[in-house]
């Protein structure tokens, strides 16, 4: 039973990282959208508005990260 539920991780894993990184593609482009979107119709707060979308952008991209490495680390394949 244990050799089965390695198998169903096994085949779980890679689908469960896709979904990941679908979910982070549409965060970083929905935040890239508003970001842009911003700052077409305030050319004059780009300074105020890019640190905010950066930092933004780090965390979505964090997230991700995170579960690369602990989605990973939890498989002893």
């Amino acid at each position: 039973m244990n050799n089965l539920a390695q198998v169903a991780a096994a085949s779980n894993l890679p689908f469960a990282l896709g979904i990941a990184a679908l979910g982070v593609a549409i965060g970083l482009g929905l935040i890239g959208y508003a970001a842009m979107n911003g700052m077409a119709r305030q050319p004059e707060a780009i300074g105020k508005m890019q640190t905010p979308m950066i930092i933004a952008l780090a965390f979505v991209e964090l997230v991700f990260l995170l579960t690369v490495f602990v989605g990973g680390a939890s498989f002893k394949g």
